[in-house]
Parts: C-alpha cells; structure tokens; sequence
C-alpha cells in the first residue's frame, strides 16, 4: 500500500471532496478510477487505525491560510525565495527524494535516524505501524486542503519544482496544510515513542521531511507548519486505539532486537547527513 493518492494523487483531491473529519464522509466517488486505483484506495481507507469520521477535525483546529498582501504571506513568500535558491543543489536532491511517499520506501526515511533498517520482512511490525498511521495522518489534512484549495508556490511564481511529473496533480491540489508534513512529522512523533532514546535524531528527521516541501517549491512554509499541527493531533488520537498501541509495542521490541542483531540502515546515512546540511 502506498499513499500516491497524497503524493500524485489519482483521487484524493476529488474522493474527499466535501469530507469532513468530525462526520462520517459520504462514500468514495470512484467511477473515474481504474481497477488498480479503486484498490489502491480501499487499502489505504482499510489500513487506518481511526474509524472514518473518528480523526481530529482539521476544520475546527486550523485557521484559514495566510491572506494576500498579510504579514504571514510576506513570510511565507520569503521562505519559498529561500527554499528555490537550493534549486540543484544536495538539499534539493535530498528533498526530492524526500517526495515520495511510495512503500516500501517511505518507510525507510528514518532508518538514519534510528540506527536500523526498515523493511517489511526484516521488521514487520514497525513497517505496518508506519504503513497503518500513514493513512491516518496524511488523510487528517484533506477536510482543510479542500475547503480552501489554496494554490501551491510554483503556480504563484511560475518556478520549476523537483517532481515535475507530479505537477499537473499538485496544480490543482490544495497546498494548506501539507499531507506529507504530516506523515513526516506523525512518523517521527510515532517513532519516538518506539526509540525514545533517539528522539532528538527522529524529530530532526521528521521537521526536514516537511521542509523538503518548501525546498521542492510545492508547499509554503505554513502549509508544513499546520501540517505538523494535524499529524501532532492525530498522533494524540491514536494513543487511544488499541490496535496502535499493541504495534507500538511490538515495534518498540523489534527497533531493540533490530540493533541488537546488529542491524544497519539500508541508506547511505553520510550522504544523506550532508544533503540535509546543504
């Protein structure tokens, strides 16, 4: 399962339309997808922890996105100049890397910042807990996104972005608040929980995760800001489902029996230390 319907998004943008977080969502309007996509949907809806309707409402917890001419858009129209001065640069290619949020991949993103190696056969229980929560967090933003369909940097200022293919999509996507701010942050929060004592290392990750959107020219700087605020509610809604707490355990167990086997992140932690640097 992955979550392409937040990264390139086949559907998100139109299935959730009108979907409020606080309410039962009306059902999936599923009669523009292939085969493979109306799967691809039901599993991510079935993977989540929360019951529909049972995530925080990002309606009634974000504010509107910064007006036209405010001092917050002043802000964030700085950050996106700064963010398209790494254009090329090792940070961009770390962010581009960054977007995307296919599995098994994604799930490797902190595998720096734990020490360990993450897969789905050699820890299985932490890949679900990322692979579960996933739809949970990502998805928390969609109510906000569509309400106010905020248009995304690139289109405002007419600059390249590190995913071209995904362009078209993210035009006419709503960029407030950022869904894959949310999973980084949500994952990092999640994690830890699982390796508390790597907190410091897993929170840098997850803040970057989120950057890398400014750095990709495809979010602002208040989109991964409020992003950060649904995943950290979200992530507190969890605390009370079941299901989550026992993986968190499990995985909890596997992260320590994982460096006590020895085991070894699959990325190259050096090259990935000194993109983030620059």
């Amino acid at each position: 399962m992955s979550l392409k319907l937040l990264a390139k998004g086949v559907v998100a943008a139109t299935i959730l339309t009108g979907v409020s977080a606080s309410q039962e969502p009306a059902a999936p309007q599923t009669q523009s997808l292939s085969a493979r996509e109306q799967a691809e949907l039901q599993a991510i809806m079935a993977a989540a922890y929360l019951p529909r309707g049972g995530a925080p409402d990002s309606l009634a917890i974000l504010p509107a996105p910064p007006e036209a001419g405010s001092a917050a858009q002043a802000r964030d129209d700085e950050a996106a100049r700064a963010g398209q001065a790494l254009r090329g640069s090792p940070r961009w290619a770390q962010a581009t890397q960054d977007a995307n949020l296919d599995l098994p991949g994604a799930a490797q993103t902190f595998e720096c910042a734990l020490g360990v190696a993450i897969s789905e056969a050699g820890t299985p229980h932490t890949y679900t807990l990322l692979r579960r929560s996933m739809a949970d967090v990502g998805l928390s933003t969609y109510p906000t996104k569509t309400k106010y369909q905020r248009t995304r940097p690139f289109v405002v200022t007419s600059t390249e972005i590190c995913t071209p293919e995904q362009a078209e999509f993210l035009r006419h996507d709503g960029s407030y608040p950022s869904g894959h701010s949310a999973i980084g942050w949500g994952w990092a929060l999640i994690l830890t929980e699982a390796a508390p004592d790597r907190q410091n290392q897993v929170l840098a990750r997850g803040r970057a995760f989120g950057q890398s959107r400014v750095v990709c020219n495809v979010h602002w700087l208040s989109d991964t800001e409020e992003g950060r605020v649904m995943a950290s509610a979200t992530v507190a809604r969890l605390q009370a489902a079941p299901e989550f707490q026992t993986d968190l355990a499990a995985a909890r167990a596997e992260i320590a029996a994982a460096r006590t086997a020895g085991s070894t992140p699959t990325r190259d932690c050096a090259v990935e230390a000194a993109q983030l640097a620059g």
